[in-house]
C-alpha cells in the first residue's frame, strides 16, 4: 500500500498536516510501529480505566503497580512500558487478548490494534 502524502491545511490561523498513516512515522520516529502500537493499547487501557470508574490507586492494584505509573501510563508516557506488559495489563482489567497471524494480501505485512481487523487501527504497514 502507498502512503499517501500529507496534506496541509489551515483551521484559522493554525497550519496542521493531515496524517494519511502512523502519525509516529510522520514524525520519523525509530520503531515507529511499536510505538503506534503501544500508544492504541494505553488508550483501550485508558478507556477501560475511565468505563469502569477506577480511581490511579484503585488502577494500580489491579495492574501491580504503583499509582505514579498509573498516572504516567494515562498520561502516555509509554517508555517505561512494554508492549507486553501492556498487554497483560488487558489482561489485569479483565480483557482477553488475540493474536492471529494470517498471510497478507500486501508484499508487506501490517499490524493492527482494535476490537477486530475491521475496527481497529493500522499500527504498521510492513518494515
Amino acid at each position: 500500500m502507498k502512503s499517501k502524502k500529507p496534506k496541509k491545511s489551515r483551521l484559522g490561523k493554525i497550519e496542521y498536516t493531515d496524517s494519511p498513516g502512523n502519525v509516529f512515522a510522520d514524525l520519523g520516529i525509530s520503531d515507529a510501529s511499536e510505538a503506534m502500537a503501544k500508544a492504541e493499547i494505553a488508550k483501550k487501557i485508558h478507556n477501560i480505566i475511565k468505563k469502569e470508574k477506577l480511581t490511579q490507586a484503585k488502577a494500580a492494584k489491579v495492574l501491580k503497580i504503583n499509582q505514579p505509573k498509573v498516572s504516567l501510563l494515562l498520561r502516555g508516557y509509554l517508555t517505561d512500558f512494554s508492549l507486553e506488559r501492556l498487554l497483560r495489563f488487558l489482561n489485569d482489567l479483565g480483557q482477553d487478548v488475540h493474536i492471529s497471524i494470517t498471510p497478507s494480501s500486501h508484499r508487506s505485512g501490517s499490524t493492527w490494534v482494535g476490537d477486530s481487523p475491521s475496527n481497529s487501527t493500522i499500527a504498521a504497514l510492513g518494515k
